[in-house]
């Protein structure tokens, strides 16, 4: 009984031993590996590890010029090089890769990838495009598709983008309906310049058919029906169906009535309907306040009821929703109401004071990136996303739909 309880004893010792032991071998052998490193490549390291890429490039192209199979130096190499601006030089070093025999099947499509990268950033597209699409199938077929979206949608191949959005739902199961949406909406918008009205109903169809509450499609929709009446000598009737598409905004997206806004006072002014535009923006302002709507609408009223009726909607708006921009449109009003030239010189003096902050003040926003603009975009000029710009209530920073 003692003997085995002995054993059990020097069962930890031998295991620390050996533990030991392996421990030893593996710095020994690391140890070896390091000396047999060529000194540019710890050069280079420390090179990237201060900042200096440049002097890390050329440390590096040492070690492969001394050692031609070192692949992922190679690759790493012409990373460095394409964020360094040096297209050039990427470009030859992975056709170089391409061009040697021995050369894997998996180390091939990484270096087509990269050679694709290489090509995209020099703005080489068609070189790029070619190369990303013989990577479908491989495991770089999802960035791939990225960079090949990235390429229509520069390029404005909308058919193409719809084609590869719809492989990367694929690849990815992630739905893209939106930018889908979008993409018919493009092609609808430039079949309405070129007068194909039925070709631009049918993209209309086609977006929604992917995405039932697309603002942009609503907005179309109406334009398609202004263009359709009036050059029938019928323009008594495109504003009601032009109206009733863009009504419709509010039973999908409320907040976003602001964007019909500018196309109803258009509309109406066009057609005599001013009345009815005037209630009609009265209403989406009291259900769904926003800049937009109130600017519309009161540039309308001044128009339409004069300098007096506008400086009343101002100063309810500004009793509602304080903001320096409604400030400014009562100012606005004002100025066209008194005829005393110190009155007038008094509130230019006020308004003047004000226009300097309404002009660091971003009118939409993304909610991707933070980009910020006074003009609407669908896609983002930031991080190049659909539909991620809101529009704002007011002009705080809280102000965001």
């Amino acid at each position: 009984m003692y003997i085995e309880l002995w054993w059990l004893l020097l069962i930890p010792v031998v295991f620390f031993a050996l533990g030991w032991v392996a421990a030893r071998i593996d710095i020994r052998q690391l140890l070896a590996e390091a000396r047999e490193l060529p000194r540019s490549y710890f050069e280079g390291l420390n090179s990237l590890l201060n900042e200096a890429p440049d002097r890390a490039i050329e440390s590096f192209m040492v070690v492969a010029e001394k050692d031609p199979k070192t692949l992922d130096l190679h690759f790493a190499l012409g990373t460095l090089f394409r964020r360094q601006g040096e297209f050039s030089r990427a470009i030859r070093m992975h056709q170089a890769l391409l061009e040697r025999p021995e050369l894997a099947a998996s180390d091939r499509e990484r270096a087509e990838f990269e050679l694709a990268q290489d090509f995209h950033r020099a703005g080489l597209l068609d070189r790029a495009e070619t190369l990303f699409l013989k990577l479908e199938g491989t495991r770089f077929e999802h960035e791939a598709l990225g960079y090949l979206l990235e390429i229509y949608e520069t390029e404005k191949h909308w058919p193409e983008a719809i084609r590869v959005t719809r492989r990367m739902e694929t690849v990815a199961q992630t739905p893209h309906f939106k930018e889908i949406a979008h993409y018919h909406c493009e092609m609808a918008e430039e079949a309405l310049v070129r007068g194909d009205l039925e070709l631009a109903q049918q993209n209309v169809e086609q977006a929604f058919a992917e995405y039932r509450a697309c603002v942009r499609a609503f907005l179309i929709q109406g334009d398609i029906e202004m263009a359709r009446e009036v050059p029938n000598k019928a323009p008594d009737k495109a504003p009601d169906k032009a109206l009733a598409a863009w009504e419709q905004i509010a039973s999908h997206q409320i907040a976003s009535l602001g964007l019909a806004a500018e196309r109803v006072v258009k509309v109406c002014q066009e057609t005599g309907k001013t009345d009815y535009a005037l209630r009609l923006l009265t209403r989406w302002q009291q259900e769904a306040p926003s800049l937009d709507i109130f600017h519309a609408l009161f540039h309308l009223s001044l128009a339409a009821e004069g300098a007096q009726a506008a400086a009343q909607r101002a100063r309810d708006e500004i009793e509602q929703r304080p903001s320096l921009f409604s400030l400014d449109h009562w100012l606005q009003a004002k100025l066209s109401a008194v005829s005393s030239p110190e009155a007038q010189q008094s509130l230019l003096l006020i308004k003047n004071q004000v226009a300097p902050y309404l002009k660091k003040m971003g009118q939409y926003r993304c909610a991707r990136c933070g980009f910020r603009a006074r003009q609407y975009y669908w896609r983002c000029p930031g991080c190049q996303k659909w539909e991620t710009t809101r529009a704002r209530r007011n002009d705080t920073p809280e102000g965001f739909c």
